[in-house]
Formats: C-alpha cells, structure tokens, sequence
C-alpha cells in the first residue's frame, strides 16, 4: 500500500494513476474526502486527512511501505505558515514509522534561502532526513503547466508575459513525468535514500510562446515585464502580495542561475511542451 498526498493536483494524481495501473493498492489522501469519488471508482482507497494536521496525516501513512508527499503554496500563508505545516508533514511521517518517502521538491533546495519558495522545500527536506526516514527528493524544474498560469491573457489579449528572460533555456518538466518518477521511486527507493534532479527538455520563454501560438491558432506577443514591475504586475493579475513578493524572489534565482541540479543523480523526461500544450488548451476549446 503507497499513500499519496495531493491526488487532486497534477503531480500526485499522476503518482496514483501509474501505481494503479501496475497494480499496486494506493491510498488516496485529500482533505476534502467529497473528492475521492473518481479516486475511489479506480480503485484507490480514499482517506481523508488535511496535510496540517498531524494526527490524521500520521494515521494516513500507517502501514503503508511507502508515502507520497507535498508542499503545497498556500496564498495566504506566510513563512511561518508554510514553516508550521513541514513540520506536521514531518512530525506524521515521523509518527507513523512509514519506512520509506518521496517527496516532490525543486531544483535548488539545497539553498536555505534566496530562491523565493523553494527555501520552503528546503526546510522540508531537512525536517524529513531528521526522522530518519529513507527519503527521495524529487527535484524538478518549472512544470510545464505552469502556462495555465498565462492562457486568459494570451486567448484574450493575445500576450504571453514572461517575467526574466525570454531567452535563456531553462528545464520545463511535464507533471505526467513527474508522478511517474514519484512512483518508480516509491517501487524502487534506495536503501540509504537518495535526490533525484530532473532534467530536459529545456525551453526558453520565447520557445513556449511560439509552441502556445501555434496550439492557439492565434500570434502572440511575448512581453517581457521589467523586474521592478515584477510584483506589481503579478498583483494586478490577482496574486496576493506576499506570495507575489516570493515569486519575485524565485524568478530572480532563476535569472542568477541558481536553480540547479545538485542531487544524486538526473533523470530525464521525454513530453515535450508542445504535447502539454495540447492537453492543456484542448478541454477549453
């Protein structure tokens, strides 16, 4: 039995889906149980337990050979907020004796601090080696998703904003590759644990824009927003202040080239933008 936290979003939904198909029994975590119908139509055995609180997380990931575990960005939190729930993803993997986690991260978590959230999947990682728990890291680049962020502008008003450079390639990683990697890691972990970093394709900006346009059927206008106006710009858009603040922080790791690969070892993951693209802009058309 695997438990897998965040069978609702892209990356553990894929997790569960590729354990499901090879057979194995997983146990879908949500903290809405209302949404463990599908999960539970595949299959799955659905439990319901909020990532923040650490008992019913704990009693989540009892008797399972292996769990499944995420960081998710809350909006509305702040870093203490994001610091406190770590620690009761931690304390429940710690509580439960599961033997064996994995954990989605992000390309340069090794820093401790100025690459925006990923500090957070930082201070994760480090809180899950303390209890002694063979753990793989998963770290990824952007998730080729992240464009859903940028489909009302660019249907609407026909602009792909970018905030850095439109040029510098940088690893996009599809999450249907992602939750495949989560998976294998489950089936397979390593005696001692282990950081996996995932790499290729890489894309730049410009590259992904001409990929939507042509999914769109429509040109594109790349605009590239100045750094100053980089927070301003994402609270216009909707995004709270705080979380645009720490967004900001990130893109600048990015342009500084911080965000690399630093783990044990990289794989690599074939679906191309392009095929993303597709999946996404298609259900909406």
């Amino acid at each position: 039995m695997f438990a897998i936290t965040g069978v609702t979003g892209h990356v553990g939904g894929a997790a569960a889906r590729e354990l499901l198909a090879k057979g194995e029994r997983v146990r879908a975590v949500l903290r809405d149980p209302a949404k463990g119908g599908t999960w539970s139509e595949a299959g799955a055995e659905v439990l319901a337990a909020d990532l923040g609180d650490r008992a019913a997380l704990a009693e989540s990931f009892r008797g399972c050979h292996g769990a499944f575990v995420m960081l998710p960005t809350d909006p509305g939190a702040d870093d203490a907020g994001h610091r406190a729930l770590s620690a009761s993803i931690a304390g429940a993997v710690q509580d439960s004796g599961v033997p064996h986690v994995v954990m989605l991260s992000s390309l340069g978590a090794e820093l401790a601090g100025g690459t925006g959230p990923v500090r957070w999947l930082h201070h994760l990682e480090s809180l899950l080696r303390e209890t002694g728990v063979v753990l793989t890291a998963v770290r990824s680049g952007h998730f080729q998703e992240k464009v859903e962020s940028v489909l009302d502008a660019a249907r609407g008003a026909g602009v792909y904003p970018v905030f850095g450079s439109a040029d510098t390639p940088v690893p996009m990683i599809a999450t249907r590759d992602v939750g495949r990697v989560c998976a294998e890691a489950l089936l397979s972990p390593t005696p001692a644990g282990e950081t996996i970093d995932l790499d290729n394709p890489q894309y730049t900006e410009r590259q992904v824009a001409e990929e939507l346009a042509a999914v769109l059927g429509r040109p594109l206008q790349v605009v590239t927003v100045p750094q100053p106006a980089w927070v301003g710009t994402m609270v216009e858009s909707g995004l709270a202040p705080q979380l645009a603040r720490e967004l900001a922080d990130m893109y600048d790791a990015v342009e500084r080239g911080l965000l690399q690969p630093a783990g044990d070892r990289r794989l690599s993951c074939p679906t191309g933008i392009g095929e993303t693209l597709r999946r996404l802009v298609r259900p909406a058309t």
